[in-house]
């Protein structure tokens, strides 16, 4: 992505936090003729996946085929992955990517909690698992299990009740094999099948092996590639029938490869027997391509029948016909007599062997059908869709939030408001910040990840981006995959700014997007002006209030009476002079002036006698409730929220009619509404509040009112129809792709 570090955007947010308005003007004026753009390297990724695995270099074969196949499957169809080894996972990286695969990992506690903080934030987990090693129950089939030292079992098996609890912290489970999902149901709800795979790699080196064959036509090779020593038993199925088949066909050579123990019955036979070792991947096609037959014999258990047909793929890309058992995943994607051969008998697996053996032409045409087959069904690009497909489906809707910064105005607190209404929904939410650190937004009890554009390289799909201020609507633009673009418009940007500015011209092109762009507000008033002047149909949700965070009480206005302005006297539509040419125009004895401003102070004119400064959010309220009238003289507002706070604490209000108010400012109803320079009129009005005790009942039962109306509660489901945050469906659970 872009970065939008060092662009106009960001300067113009920069310099607005730092100087104000004036200020930003002519910073950014400046900008505009030096025209520098800085580029910075990425300190951090923003991804879609990422692969937690159990395994490291001692297990490369299920790593590979889990986590590296898998990866390559979902890269191919467009997702962003990552992966790092459980010991080495760090809790911070719960805020870099979307989703989580944990591959046979056991529990740990930092795992636990990594998992449990996802889940939090709506983020799926996945566990995903090659193998029945979830559970003593099967584990104890396997013969090797069954025969360790009584401490070294111990180990493994709490090994095994860890993998279980893993997977049962996770939300779902993908398989590899058909016996697995049914298995794995009696763990958890939702799983999932994803056969393995072979990389383009395997594909490549395959055809390199196939160009490179040079078979001996005088020798028939038969190999069986055992992989772990726990494949001994299986090899004792079918070692008579070698052993007849070798003693009755001098032609056949007989190879095996990986931690297999030769039979002692068949010492005899050892110049015609080779014994590899186990091998690199890398090495193996060029090694199974000499053969003429792969043998995979499975004894017929549980644990067997859970394991996937690696064993047929591998051969398959490189023309060479199986023979398995008629067990699991075999079963489920051999074609007998087609793409290989099933048996169930000794009897079966000495005539297969036999004709094989004797029928070149008809062990060619197996191997050339297995290949076809294998390469336009059993490869990472060719089923990656199913994997990309199970994860579109089971994730949660993502919506990210671009804000310019995370210090809490009025604009900035609606759009968390709607992130924690949409997390609280069930949606996962991430904060894209302009400027700033990457780190963490607490709000209202939740967490929010947040990622620095500045810091960090973006390369996630998004379903929901969010922009929240003209400064943020460029990072919308300007990154690809994004499904939904939404302007979330507050105010009338375009004044912000002072007429020959060139900002008002930045501010004001975005009301008008190249692209597509769903434009939401909060402000009727905002809805009107965007079609009246844009021709852009904004869709509306009313502003909320937490109005519990506000004790309301009924002045007794006795004694001196406290007025409280609010607002910023360094911006011009704020008409913050206004409020003080009023005030400072009251009898002091009988009335004392607060003043509660974020950024600017207060001017040597201003009579106050209580400046209320950068206020922190959980303090706000305080404030009101300390107060008797609020006096709000802006001339511009998308919505006004002190108005309704003040209602909330129990106090009056006097205001100045704007479009962010007239929604639900009802003059001589909840508030007293003056016009605009109307100095006298609003002292009156003050006056008029102080000794009229039945306004005084009117204004405070009816503002009480409308201020609960707004409460966040009552319009949860309006902000969520503003998102379009509607539940998706699932794909069935427990289906696979590549069966025969």
């Amino acid at each position: 992505m872009q970065k939008i570090h060092g662009t106009i955007l960001q300067k113009a947010y920069h310099s607005l936090k730092k100087e104000g308005v004036k200020g930003c003007a002519s910073r950014t004026k400046k900008y505009l003729k030096k025209r520098i753009i800085k580029q910075k390297r990425p300190e951090n990724v923003y991804k879609d996946i990422l692969f937690i695995s159990g395994c490291k270099e001692e297990l490369p074969h299920p790593r590979r085929y889990r986590v590296s196949h898998q990866r390559e499957q979902l890269e191919a169809y467009n997702y962003s992955t990552d992966e790092v080894y459980y010991l080495d996972l760090e809790a911070e990286q719960i805020r870099n990517y979307r989703m989580f695969v944990v591959f046979r990992c056991p529990y740990t506690e930092t795992l636990g909690k990594f998992v449990g903080t996802a889940r939090e934030l709506n983020k799926k987990v996945f566990y995903d698992i090659d193998d029945l090693v979830v559970d003593t129950k099967y584990t104890d089939l396997i013969a090797y299990v069954r025969e360790m030292q009584q401490e070294e079992k111990e180990a493994y098996d709490a090994n095994v009740g860890r993998m279980k609890k893993m997977l049962k912290n996770c939300d779902a489970a993908i398989v590899s094999t058909d016996c697995l999902a049914e298995k794995l149901k009696d763990y958890t709800d939702r799983v999932y099948i994803n056969r393995n795979a072979a990389s383009e790699e395997m594909v490549r080196l395959s055809q390199k092996a196939l160009e490179n064959s040079r078979k001996d036509g005088d020798k028939v090779k038969i190999g069986y590639f055992s992989g772990s020593i726990t494949h001994n038993e299986d090899f004792e199925l079918i070692r008579p029938v070698i052993l007849d088949i070798m003693k009755r066909h001098s032609a056949v050579e007989l190879y095996l490869a990986g931690e297999l123990d030769l039979p002692k019955q068949m010492e005899g036979l050892r110049s015609r027997i080779r014994k590899l070792p186990f091998m690199d991947w890398k090495k193996l096609p060029f090694i199974m391509g000499q053969m003429d037959v792969n043998l995979a014999p499975l004894q017929d258990t549980v644990f067997n029948r859970a394991k996937s047909e690696n064993k047929w793929v591998e051969a398959a890309l490189v023309k060479v016909a199986t023979i398995a058992s008629d067990v699991g995943a075999f079963h489920d994607c051999i074609e007998n007599e087609k793409t290989g051969i099933l048996c169930s008998s000794k009897e079966e697996w000495e005539s297969a062997l036999e004709r094989l053996i004797t029928d070149e032409s008809y062990r060619k045409a197996m191997g050339e059908q297995a290949y076809r087959y294998c390469v336009e069904k059993h490869t990472t690009i060719n089923r990656g869709g199913y994997l990309a497909e199970i994860l579109k489906n089971e994730e949660n809707d993502n919506y990210v939030f671009v804000l310019p910064g995370l210090q809490i105005s009025g604009g900035i607190k609606v759009a968390l408001k709607h992130a924690a209404v949409l997390q609280k929904a069930g949606k996962e939410v991430t904060l894209f910040v302009l400027e700033g650190d990457n780190g963490w937004c607490r709000f209202e009890g939740r967490s929010f990840p947040v990622v620095s554009l500045e810091h960090t390289q973006i390369s996630a799909r998004i379903q929901h981006m969010v922009a929240t201020m003209w400064t943020t609507v460029g990072v919308t633009e300007e990154y690809a995959k994004v499904l939904h673009r939404y302007y979330l418009v507050q105010n009338f940007e375009t004044d912000f700014y002072k007429k020959g500015d060139p900002l008002r011209l930045e501010a004001n092109r975005f009301y008008r997007p190249a692209g597509s762009v769903r434009f939401l507000t909060i402000s009727k008033w905002c809805q009107s002006w965007l079609k009246e002047k844009y021709g852009q149909e904004a869709f509306y949700a009313p502003n909320g209030l937490e109005v519990e965070r506000f004790t309301c009480h009924r002045r007794e206005m006795k004694g001196k009476i406290r007025i409280l302005v609010e607002g910023d006297c360094a911006v011009d539509y704020k008409n913050v002079d206004e409020a003080f040419h009023i005030t400072n125009g009251l009898d002091q004895s009988m009335y004392e002036v607060w003043y509660m401003s974020y950024n600017a102070r207060p001017k040597d004119w201003y009579r106050i006698d209580r400046f209320c400064h950068k206020v922190p959010y959980h303090e706000v309220p305080a404030i009101y409730e300390a107060c008797d009238i609020l006096l709000k003289t802006s001339l511009l507002e998308s919505f006004s929220y002190p108005p309704i706070e003040m209602m909330a604490a129990g106090g009056y209000v006097v205001a100045v009619p704007n479009g962010g108010n007239a929604e639900y400012l009802k003059d001589g109803v909840n508030c007293m509404l003056y016009e605009a320079g109307e100095l006298g009129q609003a002292k009156a009005l003050i006056e008029r509040i102080r000794t009229d005790e039945a306004l005084q009942s009117v204004l405070y039962q009816n503002g009480r009112r409308t201020a609960e109306a707004r409460a966040w509660e009552r319009i949860e489901a309006d902000v969520l129809c503003l998102y379009g945050a509607e539940r998706k469906s699932s794909l069935p659970v427990g289906k696979g792709e590549g069966g025969k």
